[in-house]
């Protein structure tokens, strides 16, 4: 990286542009390493107004060549792998930073695909993360520590990050093996740590957030601790995020407890300044509906002058909408937070390959039902498209989603909404 060269070079334009202003403006009482300097290199007789005015220019030179260079090496440690100029990374990040005010609300793998398409659009971004999580390695911590569950937060710090692929390869990794740490991924105990280090969820994930060199910002929906329960329609009650998909039932109601949990007021600022509002993709109940549920959040979007979008998941989800159609998934909204706020709805039309399919048929997931008249009479507008990426996994496709999204804005400003 050659730092300490480019520290020594600064130094030495400082001292020569310390000397060369100290003979030109004529200085009674010059620092003592000036006087220093002099008394080496510069005989009376070289102490001549073109000596010094040619010193002084040397010393501007130096910082002016150490610092650029100091940077530029600072820089290649954050950069992505891929060579890129300089000048071109600082027109794409003024870019960025000139891109619409986009909050993303949601959870799991849904939220994290629709950040990675939407960051090349804007720096200016805020993912909304569900801190209703009780599965896995995420509950495991939350039990221990006494802290909200990191797992969600870690996928989007991923998704928005802006550093090499190892960094990110580093932060999903997950231990294997017979240990306590098997199943927990590498993020998780890194945000748990820098938990317990600043004291503060909250500050741990920002801390994190540096870390990786995100594009936005990654906010918890709430900072309080909240359980996810769900009301069957058998009259069950299902206690846990993680056990409401297990129950084998159609659920009726969910809702959060202690149900008056407030909204982290950083989600409300978000918020109130967007200019788009994207609900989704994600579980509907276990990933969207926790953030909605939470205090002040849905009259905070329902004040907002955003432009407000649901993005339907392309697929069926076992133990929480099976059978569910378009209108189903945003009636359930609906439902929920006794408000129909959103503007447009995006859904998949296009059909997964046979073999992948099959396999989600085996888990009793299926695509969703593009009901557009029912979704109409519902008061959004509906955006079809091919939005499903096949690639192992049936899941929205970032760039396609990200495009979608920026037509809608860009179409709604042109005509002055």
């Amino acid at each position: 990286m050659l730092v300490k060269r480019w520290v020594f070079l600064l130094l030495i334009g400082i001292l020569f542009l310390g000397t060369g202003l100290g003979g030109l403006r004529g200085l009674e009482n010059p620092p003592q390493i000036v006087k220093d300097f002099e008394r080496i290199f510069l005989s009376e007789a070289l102490k001549t107004r073109p000596v010094v005015m040619l010193i002084f220019l040397l010393g501007v030179i130096c910082i002016a060549l150490g610092l650029q260079r100091l940077l530029k090496s600072i820089y290649s440690l954050f950069a992505p792998q891929e060579k890129r100029d300089l000048v071109d990374v600082v027109y794409e990040k003024r870019q960025l930073r000139r891109g619409p005010r986009i909050v993303g609300i949601g959870g799991g793998y849904g939220l994290s695909s629709l950040l990675k398409g939407i960051k090349e659009y804007t720096s200016n971004l805020s993912a909304i993360v569900t801190m209703a999580d009780s599965g896995g390695s995420s509950g495991r911590l939350r039990e221990d520590f006494a802290m909200p569950p990191p797992g969600d937060i870690r996928n989007c710090l991923v998704a928005l990050a802006d550093t090499e692929p190892l960094m990110e390869d580093l932060f999903q990794h997950r231990f294997k093996g017979p240990s306590e740490l098997k199943g927990h991924s590498f993020g998780n105990l890194f945000i748990t740590a820098m938990s317990e280090v600043t004291k503060n969820f909250a500050s741990a994930v920002r801390a994190s957030s540096k870390i990786l060199a995100i594009r936005g910002q990654v906010l918890p929906s709430t900072l309080s601790d909240v359980s996810l329960q769900a009301k069957m329609k058998d009259g069950r009650i299902v206690k846990g995020e993680a056990a409401i998909p297990e129950a084998e039932g159609e659920i009726e109601e969910i809702f959060l407890a202690p149900s008056d949990a407030p909204s982290n007021p950083e989600t409300l600022k978000a918020i109130k300044e967007a200019e788009i509002i994207i609900i989704g993709p994600g579980s509907l109940y276990t990933s969207v509906m926790p953030n909605l549920l939470t205090k002040g959040m849905i009259e905070t979007i329902e004040n907002s002058k955003a432009i407000k979008i649901y993005v339907c998941n392309v697929m069926t989800q076992a133990g929480e909408t099976d059978n569910y159609s378009a209108s189903d998934h945003i009636e359930a909204i609906y439902k929920h937070t006794k408000s129909k706020f959103l503007d447009y709805v995006l859904v998949n039309t296009s059909h997964a390959p046979l073999e992948l399919a099959k396999k989600y048929e085996e888990e009793k997931a299926f695509p969703v039902k593009v009901d557009e008249e029912k979704l109409k009479k519902l008061g959004v507008k509906v955006v079809k498209a091919n939005f499903m990426s096949t690639r192992d996994y049936l899941r929205h496709e970032p760039d396609k989603l990200a495009r979608a999204i920026m037509r809608i804005f860009m179409e709604v400003k042109g005509r002055g909404e």
